[in-house]
C-alpha cells in the first residue's frame, strides 16, 4: 500500500522528511558493474562492445557491425501506419517551434572604458543520443532529445538503441528518420555511452552524451563526464499531483499510473486537501491497476513507493513541493497559476484539470528529458542551451588597456603573480 500521510499530524514532518530523502536505487554494485564495463569498451574498443552486446541483448553483430542500414530506416518509415507517422511529424514540429523560440543571441557592445565585450553562441560538434528500448521502445525520446539539438545546429548526432533479440520498434527507426538521424547504433548500457564517449573503430566519438536509460546507462554517464559533456544523472521518472476535490477521481489515478508503469521505481505522489478524494482515488487506481497491461510494474510502483499527502489548504502544498523538487508537478486545481507561482522547484509544471504529465511527454513541446531525484532544486529539462555553448569576446586598444590595466596589475601582485602583472605592465611601457 502507498505511504499516507497528515499534514499537521504527530510525526508528519519526520514522516515527510524521510520520504524526501528515500532512494530508490542502490547504486554500489550498479556503480561497479558500470565501472569495468566501460573500462573494458575504452581499453578494447569494438571487441568488448560486440562482446556485451551478445551477452545483454543476444545479438551477433557479424559482418555488419552494429550499425542501422539507411534501407532498414528507410523501410521503417515505410512499415509505420499513417497515423502514427502524422502522430510523429505532429510532435516533431510541436517540439521544434517551442525550441526554436530558446535560441539566444550573441551581443557585441563597447563599455564606457572603451573594452569591446561580448559573446556568441555555437553549437556542440557532435552529440550522442541514448535511446531506451529495453522494457519499452520510445519513438517519443528520439524526438525529445534530437530536435532540440538540430534546433540548436549539432551537426553529427550518433544514436545507440539497445536491440534486445535484435528486435528495434519501427517507430524509433521513424522517429530518427524524421528528423534526420541517420547514424543509429544497435548498442545500449554502460557499453553504448562508453563508446560514444572514448569512441571504437566503428563508433566515433562525441562531445557530448544526452538522453535517459537505466541505472548502468546512469552510472556510466556519471563516469565519462569530464571526457564527454552530459545531460544529467537521470534517476527513476517521478510525478506529484496536486489535486482538490472538484476532480473526477479517475483521471487523477490515470495520471498516477500514468507515471507507475514506467517502472517499478517510479514514483508517483497525491497531494491533496480532501481525505475523501484520496479515498476514492486510491479505489480508483485499484479499479484502474486490474485492467492495466503493465499492472504489474504499476502496482510495484504505487505500492513500493507511491505517497498520499492530505493537507489542510491547496496552498500549504507549496513548501511540501519545493522539498520534493519533482521531475514532473501537475496542478489539477482552480486555480493552477496561483499555486504555480508560489512553487520554485520542478522540472516542468502542468496547469490545470486537462493538462496531465501524458500530454508533455509527447506533443506539447517542451522536451521530456527532465532533472529527476530532487536535481530541480538546481537544474532544468534539456533544452537547446545544452547543445550550445557561450564564448565571450573581449577587445581593446592601447588607451583602453591603459584605462585599467592598474587595478589588474595590482589585484596579480597580490596574488603573487608576477607574469600576469608583466603581461599587462609591458604593453603600457613599464619595466615592472
Amino acid at each position: 500500500m502507498p505511504l499516507r500521510l497528515i499534514a499537521g499530524a504527530r510525526g508528519f514532518a519526520a514522516a515527510f522528511e524521510a520520504l524526501v530523502a528515500s532512494a530508490r536505487e542502490t547504486m554500489d554494485r550498479v556503480d561497479s558493474v558500470a565501472a569495468a564495463i566501460v573500462e573494458d569498451v575504452r581499453r578494447r574498443g569494438d571487441t568488448a562492445l560486440f562482446a556485451y552486446t551478445r551477452r545483454f541483448d543476444g545479438v551477433a553483430p557479424g559482418r555488419r557491425g552494429l550499425r542501422v542500414p539507411a534501407r532498414d530506416i528507410a523501410a521503417a518509415w515505410r512499415a509505420v501506419p499513417a497515423a502514427a507517422r502524422k502522430a510523429l511529424e505532429l510532435a516533431a514540429a510541436r517540439i521544434e517551434d517551442f525550441h526554436r523560440r530558446q535560441l539566444p543571441g550573441d551581443a557585441a557592445w563597447t563599455d564606457g572604458a572603451g573594452i569591446r565585450l561580448g559573446w556568441r553562441w555555437t553549437a556542440i560538434d557532435s552529440v550522442g543520443i541514448y535511446v531506451p528500448g529495453g522494457r519499452n521502445a520510445y519513438p517519443s525520446s528520439v524526438l525529445m532529445n534530437a530536435v532540440p539539438a538540430k534546433v540548436a545546429g549539432v551537426e553529427r548526432i550518433a544514436m545507440t538503441v539497445p536491440t534486445p533479440r535484435g528486435a528495434i520498434d519501427p517507430m524509433v527507426l521513424a522517429a530518427a528518420r524524421l528528423v534526420g538521424i541517420d547514424e543509429i547504433h544497435r548498442v545500449g548500457g554502460a557499453q553504448a555511452v562508453a563508446a560514444l564517449a572514448y569512441g571504437t573503430r566503428s563508433i566515433a566519438p562525441v562531445d557530448k552524451v544526452v538522453g535517459p536509460g537505466n541505472a548502468y546507462v546512469a552510472a556510466a554517464k556519471r563516469l565519462v563526464f569530464g571526457r564527454v559533456g552530459i545531460d544529467a544523472i537521470a534517476g527513476p521518472s517521478e510525478v506529484v499531483v496536486v489535486a482538490d476535490g472538484a476532480n473526477d477521481p479517475a483521471w487523477i489515478a490515470a495520471d498516477l499510473m500514468a507515471q507507475a508503469e514506467h517502472d517499478p521505481m517510479a514514483q508517483a505522489i497525491l497531494v491533496t486537501d480532501d481525505p475523501v478524494f484520496a479515498a476514492r482515488v486510491e479505489a480508483a487506481i485499484d479499479a484502474l491497476l486490474a485492467t492495466l497491461p503493465r499492472r504489474e510494474v504499476a502496482a510495484a510502483s504505487w505500492r513500493d513507493h507511491g505517497a498520499i499527502v492530505v493537507v489542510r489548504r491547496l496552498r500549504d502544498a507549496a513548501p511540501l513541493i519545493d522539498m520534493l523538487a519533482p521531475e514532473h508537478l501537475q496542478l489539477a486545481v482552480a486555480d493552477p497559476d496561483a499555486l504555480a507561482s508560489r512553487i520554485r522547484h520542478a522540472g516542468a509544471i502542468f496547469l490545470g484539470r486537462h493538462a496531465p504529465e501524458a500530454l508533455g511527454d509527447y506533443v506539447a513541446g517542451p522536451s521530456h528529458v527532465l532533472p529527476t531525484s530532487r536535481t530541480s532544486r538546481f537544474a532544468s529539462g534539456l533544452g537547446v542551451l545544452d547543445f550550445m555553448k557561450r564564448t565571450t569576446l573581449i577587445g581593446a586598444d592601447s588607451g583602453a588597456l591603459a584605462g585599467i590595466a592598474g587595478p589588474a596589475i595590482e589585484l596579480a601582485e597580490a596574488e603573487g603573480l608576477s607574469a600576469h602583472a608583466r603581461s599587462l605592465s609591458v604593453r603600457l611601457g613599464r619595466r615592472r
